[in-house]
């Protein structure tokens, strides 16, 4: 075999290897479960009807865009804290209140949520809050999906 019939089979299988992966990673349009998108699980569960459901659409909207600016607070108190790091005068208090501010933007956080939670509830008449409340209960102790990336394991 000549260097460049070896070279087109090589090219050939790494299209089709790259088509294959393209389809098995956006191709499949099945992996939107409850845990990808919890406003249709919960609109699902619940059985919300039409005017349950233009609440619930505007109570996750106003949701979505204070959590957006908590998660942007978040990330400046992070920055601002980290950017100390290579410093070689660190103020202990200016540490301490960043990460206070830090801590402060968690429990806000934490409190939009259960606001959040809340209003749903309000939405919901006597069986759904009965579900819901049990929906909420179960994804409290199930936890958040697992982080992948973390630091290495220490040998």
């Amino acid at each position: 075999m000549t260097k460049n019939t070896i070279l087109y089979v090589l090219l050939a299988f790494l299209i089709i290897a790259n088509g294959f992966f393209l389809y098995d990673y956006l191709g499949k349009p099945d992996r939107n479960g409850p845990r990808n998108n919890p406003q249709q699980f919960i609109v699902k569960e619940l059985n919300f009807n039409a005017d349950q459901m233009q609440e619930f659409k505007g109570i996750g909207k106003n949701h979505r865009e204070r959590m957006i600016q908590l998660n942007q607070e978040q990330k400046q108190l992070k920055d601002q804290l980290f950017s100390k790091i290579s410093e070689n005068n660190i103020n202990p208090l200016e540490i301490e209140r960043i990460s206070s501010l830090i801590g402060e933007n968690n429990k806000n956080k934490d409190l939009e949520v259960f606001n959040h939670f809340r209003a749903i509830q309000g939405i919901c008449n006597d069986p759904q809050k009965q579900k819901f409340k049990k929906i909420v209960m179960d994804a409290l102790h199930k936890g958040p999906a697992p982080r992948r990336g973390g630091p290495p394991e220490a040998n």
